[in-house]
């Protein structure tokens, strides 16, 4: 079944944009009478039949409605530094939307290459991400503020933050999820001694990701693969 993203369902008649129109019956060679998915980002999952193929505006009707749809009972978040090669974070981003994240912050660090970000491509790849692993929650995405603010925005329970400096560190893996967990992640240059300091001050824990030395990008999405992983684990037991 073929999905669209819609967000606000307040009806149960939906007209697709022309752009998502055009993809609908020329890309996807749909027709009236065929039967297509909504993901609402809100854990609404609809299902809907064509009712008119017009190739600006084409009209569906729902048929049947899926509420908390994929619900999960915990939330995984990462704060990461963006990469001076904005790829990868577009990467980081695509891969931690298919595997599952509720909340992506990023931060401007001491050692950062890149100051700026694009949320509104990264909100366009997450739309993408959702519809090709059926996710009927959209992760939030936070505009980019220093590290100094985010540590002010947090409590530090049940944050941790993965850095490279030989300190006493709990493997990410050994943890106890609870049920909001979020790992900060740092730029190329990893986190300052003064902003793991900082970190520490604010109730933060450290956390290793193991002993090889990960790109940033790859230390997110491995951070936000252990915390699902934890918490499947954690609800088979």
């Amino acid at each position: 079944m073929h999905l669209f993203y819609i967000p606000g369902i307040q009806s149960d008649k939906i007209q697709l944009s022309e752009e998502e129109s055009k993809h609908a019956l020329r890309v996807l060679r749909l027709a009236a009478g065929d039967t297509v998915g909504l993901l609402d980002g809100i854990g609404g999952f609809h299902e809907a039949i064509i009712v008119e193929a017009h190739a600006k505006k084409c009209l569906l009707h729902i048929t049947a409605q899926k509420h908390n749809w994929g619900q999960r009972p915990y939330k995984i978040k990462i704060a990461v530094a963006p990469t001076k090669n904005l790829d990868r974070m577009e990467w980081f981003v695509e891969k931690a939307t298919e595997i599952g994240i509720d909340e992506i912050s990023f931060l401007l660090c001491e050692r950062s290459e890149r100051k700026v970000i694009n949320l509104d491509r990264l909100d366009k790849i997450v739309v993408s991400a959702m519809k090709q692993s059926v996710k009927a929650y959209k992760p939030i995405l936070h505009e980019i503020i220093s590290f100094k603010e985010y540590l002010q925005q947090t409590t530090g329970t049940d944050t941790y933050i993965a850095h490279l400096e030989e300190h006493s560190q709990l493997p990410l893996h050994q943890i106890i999820p609870t049920a909001s967990c979020c790992v900060l992640i740092g730029p190329e240059g990893d986190f300052s001694p003064q902003e793991i300091q900082m970190a520490y001050t604010a109730g933060i824990k450290p956390v290793t990701l193991g002993s090889s030395r990960l790109r940033t990008e790859t230390a997110a999405l491995a951070a936000c693969h252990t915390l699902n992983l934890l918490h499947e684990m954690k609800r088979d037991k």
